[in-house]
């Protein structure tokens, strides 16, 4: 006779450093439904707007998430710029582009290294860790930053980047691009790495558009939607593509983090070659109007959405975020069921989640 047994993952857990608790329904060993339970770290963010003036809550945005704190940031400054019709001066958006990239970067390679740490890939963890301390040191360089930049603001950006720094900052970049390309070998390749995530938690494409699966979850799936393609800040003058996996399972949403990163290294050099030269910022004067926007941007985890509402005074209405985690979620407990409990938390790491984003 098959015996059921609810199990508790979370919200502390020696492999997942992220506060979700699952409530899993097992047979034997096997999962047969799992039940998600968030709210540990709710912050109350989005009340502040009413205690922060419009320009004042960029730094809050930026304090949502630390890992994609840059974009936060940038999403809400779009959000503002958009509704008071500010126009942004080029240069300016190309850095933005420029430290959007950077923050990818280091937030695809901060999730390999957990992965690899999931699967019990200790070296391989440290090894990944490794490159991302040297993209960590360009960013603390260009914004005096390592976790929250502080760089964006309304109207522009804080700091400029020199042109002769910008070569600089190219030749590191080439030269960690090649120490990452042996570590990804390892992630795509090795026979143990595959057993832990080629066929597991298997994603299927129409489940992932009627789930609202954003970002390398739903990419792997083989909808192609990437935000970017919008065109905001200086993507419109870049070329690229969306990468998309069809396969759908744990190796697929693996192999699209690691095209992804090599991506943003090459949009980082055409950037680099087509900056133009110019101001960084303008001034702004007035209130948000009484009006309302979205605004929509890839975050490495996926779309994020910010909305608005000003009233005319420099505090807003209403903030509302809708992170990529929270998209996520429904996916993830879809993927969970019929497999073992073994396989669970890298199945959760399989979605990159980030529930301090989700919560606020």
């Amino acid at each position: 006779m098959t015996k059921r047994t609810i199990v508790p993952f979370g919200p502390q857990h020696p492999v997942l450093p992220e506060p979700i608790h699952l409530d899993l329904v097992l047979e034997d060993e096997k999962v047969v439904q799992a039940i998600p339970s968030i709210g540990f770290i709710h912050r109350g963010l989005e009340k502040l707007v009413e205690k922060r003036d419009y320009v004042e809550f960029t730094y809050i945005a930026e304090r949502i998430c630390g890992i994609c704190s840059f974009i936060h940031g940038l999403t809400y400054c779009q959000a503002v710029e958009t509704l008071m019709k500010l126009e942004i001066p080029p240069r300016a958006l190309y850095l933005r582009t420029i430290w959007s990239e950077m923050s990818r970067i280091h937030s695809h390679l901060l999730w390999l290294g957990l992965m690899a740490d999931a699967f019990g890939f200790e070296s391989l963890f440290m090894h990944t860790w490794r490159v991302r301390e040297k993209i960590l040191d360009i960013i603390e360089e260009t914004t005096g930053g390592r976790v929250i930049f502080g760089c964006c603001k309304i109207g522009g950006v804080r700091r400029d980047i020199s042109n002769e720094s910008l070569k600089n900052i190219l030749e590191r970049l080439a030269a960690a691009e090649s120490s990452l390309k042996n570590i990804t070998d390892t992630f795509l390749n090795d026979f143990s790495v595959k057993q832990r995530l080629v066929g597991i938690g298997v994603l299927s494409k129409q489940d992932a558009y009627q789930l609202g699966a954003v970002g390398p979850t739903l990419r792997a799936s083989g909808i192609v939607q990437d935000m970017r393609k919008l065109g905001y800040a200086a993507f419109n003058e870049l070329d690229f593509e969306p990468i998309i996996e069809t396969a759908g399972d744990s190796y697929a949403r693996c192999v699209v983090r690691v095209r992804e990163t090599y991506q943003s290294f090459d949009l980082i050099r055409q950037c680099v070659a087509k900056i133009p030269d110019g101001p960084i910022e303008i001034k702004v004067l007035g209130n948000p109007p009484k009006d309302e926007y979205f605004a929509r941007t890839e975050q490495p985890r996926g779309e994020v959405i910010y909305y608005i509402k000003g009233n005319g005074t420099k505090f807003l209405d209403r903030l509302r975020v809708r992170t990529p985690t929270f998209a996520n979620i429904p996916a993830l407990v879809k993927l969970i069921p019929g497999f073992e409990l073994a396989d669970v938390p890298v199945l959760v790491m399989t979605i990159d989640p980030c529930i301090s984003c989700t919560e606020r």
